[in-house]
Protein backbone atom coordinates (compact mmCIF):
# COMPACT_ATOMS: atom_id res chain seq x y z
CA UNK A 1 0.00 0.00 0.00
CA UNK A 2 1.27 3.42 -0.99
CA UNK A 3 2.14 6.38 1.62
CA UNK A 4 -0.44 8.13 0.27
CA UNK A 5 -2.90 5.36 0.36
CA UNK A 6 -2.21 5.22 4.34
CA UNK A 7 -2.19 8.67 4.68
CA UNK A 8 -6.05 8.87 3.30
CA UNK A 9 -7.24 5.76 5.45
CA UNK A 10 -5.18 6.64 8.76
CA UNK A 11 -7.25 10.17 8.08
CA UNK A 12 -10.58 8.23 7.67
CA UNK A 13 -9.82 6.07 10.41
CA UNK A 14 -9.22 9.39 12.67
CA UNK A 15 -12.73 11.64 11.15
CA UNK A 16 -14.62 8.49 12.55
CA UNK A 17 -13.18 8.21 15.65
CA UNK A 18 -13.74 12.07 16.19
CA UNK A 19 -17.00 11.58 14.94
CA UNK A 20 -17.66 8.69 17.84
CA UNK A 21 -16.60 10.92 20.61
CA UNK A 22 -18.43 13.50 19.58
CA UNK A 23 -21.78 11.48 19.76
CA UNK A 24 -21.02 9.89 23.16
CA UNK A 25 -20.33 13.37 24.50
CA UNK A 26 -23.51 14.66 23.25
CA UNK A 27 -26.05 11.61 23.43
CA UNK A 28 -27.10 9.86 26.79
CA UNK A 29 -28.91 6.93 26.10
CA UNK A 30 -31.30 5.61 28.78
CA UNK A 31 -30.75 6.87 32.23
CA UNK A 32 -27.99 5.58 35.07
CA UNK A 33 -28.91 2.14 36.72
CA UNK A 34 -30.18 2.17 40.18
CA UNK A 35 -27.36 1.12 42.72
CA UNK A 36 -30.12 -1.77 44.01
CA UNK A 37 -33.02 -3.83 41.89
CA UNK A 38 -34.78 -5.21 44.37
CA UNK A 39 -37.70 -7.76 45.17
CA UNK A 40 -39.22 -9.91 47.59
CA UNK A 41 -38.88 -13.77 47.76
CA UNK A 42 -41.89 -16.91 49.03
CA UNK A 43 -41.19 -18.56 52.08
CA UNK A 44 -43.19 -21.43 50.36
CA UNK A 45 -41.72 -23.65 48.52
CA UNK A 46 -43.08 -26.14 46.00
CA UNK A 47 -41.32 -29.14 45.47
CA UNK A 48 -39.70 -29.48 41.85
CA UNK A 49 -41.43 -32.12 39.56
CA UNK A 50 -44.80 -32.13 41.97
CA UNK A 51 -47.67 -32.03 39.86
CA UNK A 52 -51.51 -30.59 40.53
CA UNK A 53 -54.51 -31.86 39.09
CA UNK A 54 -57.73 -30.73 39.73
CA UNK A 55 -61.25 -30.76 38.17
CA UNK A 56 -61.60 -27.45 35.83
CA UNK A 57 -64.27 -25.78 38.81
CA UNK A 58 -62.17 -26.03 41.18
CA UNK A 59 -59.19 -24.48 39.95
CA UNK A 60 -58.07 -20.69 41.60
CA UNK A 61 -57.28 -18.13 39.27
CA UNK A 62 -55.16 -15.33 41.58
CA UNK A 63 -55.67 -11.97 39.53
CA UNK A 64 -53.02 -9.44 39.79
CA UNK A 65 -54.26 -7.05 42.37
CA UNK A 66 -54.94 -3.26 41.81
CA UNK A 67 -53.18 -0.93 43.69
CA UNK A 68 -53.14 3.33 43.95
CA UNK A 69 -50.85 4.72 42.40
CA UNK A 70 -48.54 5.46 45.01
CA UNK A 71 -47.60 1.88 44.66
CA UNK A 72 -48.24 1.54 40.65
CA UNK A 73 -44.25 2.63 40.61
CA UNK A 74 -41.24 0.32 40.72
CA UNK A 75 -40.23 2.74 43.00
CA UNK A 76 -40.19 1.98 46.63
CA UNK A 77 -42.74 3.74 48.77
CA UNK A 78 -42.45 5.56 51.92
CA UNK A 79 -44.88 7.22 53.58
CA UNK A 80 -43.44 10.19 55.36
CA UNK A 81 -46.50 11.77 56.84
CA UNK A 82 -50.57 10.81 56.25
CA UNK A 83 -50.60 13.10 53.37
CA UNK A 84 -47.08 12.27 51.52
CA UNK A 85 -45.02 9.69 50.21
CA UNK A 86 -41.42 9.62 49.53
CA UNK A 87 -38.97 6.85 47.59
CA UNK A 88 -36.00 5.72 48.26
CA UNK A 89 -32.87 6.92 46.89
CA UNK A 90 -30.86 4.88 44.05
CA UNK A 91 -33.48 1.75 44.56
CA UNK A 92 -36.30 0.05 42.12
CA UNK A 93 -38.04 -3.12 42.25
CA UNK A 94 -37.05 -5.65 40.00
CA UNK A 95 -40.92 -5.80 39.22
CA UNK A 96 -44.06 -3.81 40.19
CA UNK A 97 -45.35 -4.71 43.37
CA UNK A 98 -48.69 -5.46 42.09
CA UNK A 99 -47.13 -8.69 39.59
CA UNK A 100 -44.33 -9.94 42.82
CA UNK A 101 -47.56 -9.54 44.89
CA UNK A 102 -49.46 -11.75 42.71
CA UNK A 103 -46.76 -14.08 42.19
CA UNK A 104 -46.00 -14.75 45.70
CA UNK A 105 -49.60 -15.08 46.16
CA UNK A 106 -49.89 -18.04 43.63
CA UNK A 107 -46.69 -19.52 45.25
CA UNK A 108 -47.42 -19.43 48.81
CA UNK A 109 -51.32 -20.29 48.00
CA UNK A 110 -50.43 -23.64 45.87
CA UNK A 111 -47.58 -24.97 48.45
CA UNK A 112 -49.95 -24.17 51.57
CA UNK A 113 -53.54 -25.73 50.65
CA UNK A 114 -52.41 -27.78 47.68
CA UNK A 115 -54.52 -26.16 44.86
CA UNK A 116 -54.45 -25.52 41.72
CA UNK A 117 -53.24 -22.15 41.03
CA UNK A 118 -53.47 -20.48 37.61
CA UNK A 119 -52.59 -17.36 35.97
CA UNK A 120 -55.59 -15.46 34.67
CA UNK A 121 -53.47 -14.19 31.55
CA UNK A 122 -52.92 -17.66 30.66
CA UNK A 123 -56.32 -19.28 30.56
CA UNK A 124 -59.20 -17.02 29.15
CA UNK A 125 -61.86 -18.95 29.92
CA UNK A 126 -61.55 -18.97 33.74
CA UNK A 127 -64.13 -21.81 34.71
CA UNK A 128 -62.91 -21.81 38.89
CA UNK A 129 -63.04 -19.50 41.69
CA UNK A 130 -61.37 -16.51 41.24
CA UNK A 131 -58.81 -14.33 43.68
CA UNK A 132 -59.55 -10.60 42.95
CA UNK A 133 -58.19 -8.04 44.90
CA UNK A 134 -56.41 -4.48 46.10
CA UNK A 135 -52.94 -4.00 47.12
CA UNK A 136 -53.51 -1.36 49.79
CA UNK A 137 -49.98 -0.81 51.16
CA UNK A 138 -46.24 -2.10 50.00
CA UNK A 139 -44.14 -0.54 51.50
CA UNK A 140 -42.76 1.39 54.31
CA UNK A 141 -44.37 3.94 57.13
CA UNK A 142 -41.63 5.80 57.92
CA UNK A 143 -42.89 7.05 61.20
CA UNK A 144 -43.50 4.23 62.80
CA UNK A 145 -40.25 2.39 61.57
CA UNK A 146 -42.43 -0.36 59.81
CA UNK A 147 -42.83 -2.02 56.40
CA UNK A 148 -46.64 -2.06 55.67
CA UNK A 149 -48.00 -5.12 53.19
CA UNK A 150 -52.21 -4.29 53.07
CA UNK A 151 -54.23 -6.32 50.39
CA UNK A 152 -57.91 -6.64 50.11
CA UNK A 153 -58.84 -9.89 49.42
CA UNK A 154 -62.60 -10.97 47.37
CA UNK A 155 -62.93 -14.25 46.50
CA UNK A 156 -65.08 -14.42 43.18
CA UNK A 157 -67.28 -17.76 41.65
CA UNK A 158 -67.19 -18.17 38.11
CA UNK A 159 -70.15 -16.26 37.38
CA UNK A 160 -68.60 -12.61 39.32
CA UNK A 161 -70.49 -13.03 42.14
CA UNK A 162 -68.84 -12.00 45.50
CA UNK A 163 -68.56 -14.90 47.53
CA UNK A 164 -66.35 -13.94 50.71
CA UNK A 165 -64.20 -10.23 51.12
CA UNK A 166 -61.63 -9.98 53.92
CA UNK A 167 -58.90 -7.47 54.38
CA UNK A 168 -55.11 -8.62 55.22
CA UNK A 169 -52.69 -7.00 57.17
CA UNK A 170 -48.63 -7.41 58.22
CA UNK A 171 -46.26 -5.52 59.61
CA UNK A 172 -42.33 -5.65 60.11
CA UNK A 173 -39.80 -3.33 61.72
CA UNK A 174 -37.28 -1.46 59.40
CA UNK A 175 -33.91 -1.01 60.79
CA UNK A 176 -32.83 1.87 57.84
CA UNK A 177 -35.16 3.19 55.29
CA UNK A 178 -32.71 2.95 52.85
CA UNK A 179 -31.68 0.95 49.27
CA UNK A 180 -29.84 -2.08 52.11
CA UNK A 181 -32.46 -1.96 54.36
CA UNK A 182 -36.23 -1.90 52.89
CA UNK A 183 -36.41 -4.97 50.29
CA UNK A 184 -36.34 -8.10 53.51
CA UNK A 185 -38.75 -6.10 56.04
CA UNK A 186 -41.45 -5.69 53.18
CA UNK A 187 -40.61 -9.44 51.84
CA UNK A 188 -41.62 -10.41 55.37
CA UNK A 189 -44.81 -8.89 55.37
CA UNK A 190 -45.77 -9.76 51.96
CA UNK A 191 -45.48 -13.77 53.03
CA UNK A 192 -47.07 -12.89 56.19
CA UNK A 193 -50.19 -11.94 54.27
CA UNK A 194 -50.02 -14.56 51.70
CA UNK A 195 -50.23 -16.97 54.27
CA UNK A 196 -52.92 -15.22 55.72
CA UNK A 197 -54.69 -15.21 52.32
CA UNK A 198 -53.88 -18.95 52.02
CA UNK A 199 -55.54 -20.29 55.35
CA UNK A 200 -58.58 -18.44 54.77
CA UNK A 201 -59.03 -19.63 51.70
CA UNK A 202 -57.89 -22.97 52.72
CA UNK A 203 -58.12 -26.34 50.55
CA UNK A 204 -60.28 -26.97 47.78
Amino acid sequence: MSQKSLVRRAARVAGASLLLSTVAACVKIGSNPPQRLLSISSDARIAAGATVSAAPQSALFVETPRVPRTISTQRVAVRADPTSYAYVKNALWADTPAHQFQALLGETIAARTGRLVLDPGQYPAQVGQILHGDLIDFGVDARAGMAVVTYDASLLAPDGQTVRRQRFSATAPVSKVDADGVAPPISKAANEVAVQVADWLGKP
